[in-house]
């Protein structure tokens, strides 16, 4: 079933033309929740702050899942992961944080964030976190 007018009444971001940080995470149902298939959003321009240093860290956010009832909708992610740009937090709990806030707004069958980071002091940090069960093997998904 095509997307229908119903399904854009509660988005608020989409067509705005002002943008700002936000934490809102806006859906839209999934019009094929019987199949399981995996939905790849991935952003290289993601920026946060140390929380120790104030210094800026830069990574890629890569972000897979199998949906649940509930697809996210790009726009609001955009804004979301920007709403991270002033905040201090370390990487491994930053992951954790977008997968926890993705899990609570999409109820995925299967939901993985990963974050690659910038070498800082010679040192690149890769913190992969995931939540529910995947149906399909885990080399289908790479």
């Amino acid at each position: 079933m095509n997307t229908q007018p119903e399904d854009l009444a509660s988005l608020t971001l989409l067509g705005r033309t002002k943008n700002a940080p936000s934490k809102v995470i806006e859906t839209f149902p999934n019009k094929n929740p019987e199949r399981a298939y995996v939905v790849e959003l991935r952003t290289e321009e993601f920026t946060s702050l140390c929380p120790a240093t104030g210094q800026p860290d830069f990574g890629v956010i890569t972000i897979r899942y199998i949906p649940g009832p509930r697809i996210v909708e790009s726009k609001s992610l955009k804004l979301y992961l920007w709403s991270f740009r002033n905040e201090g937090c370390f990487q491994e709990h930053l992951v954790n944080n977008i997968l926890s806030d993705l899990e609570t707004a999409l109820d995925p069958v299967w939901l993985e964030v990963v974050g690659e980071f910038a070498p800082r002091g010679g040192i690149g940090i890769t913190v992969r976190a995931e939540c529910g069960q995947s149906p399909v093997s885990r080399e289908g998904l790479r």
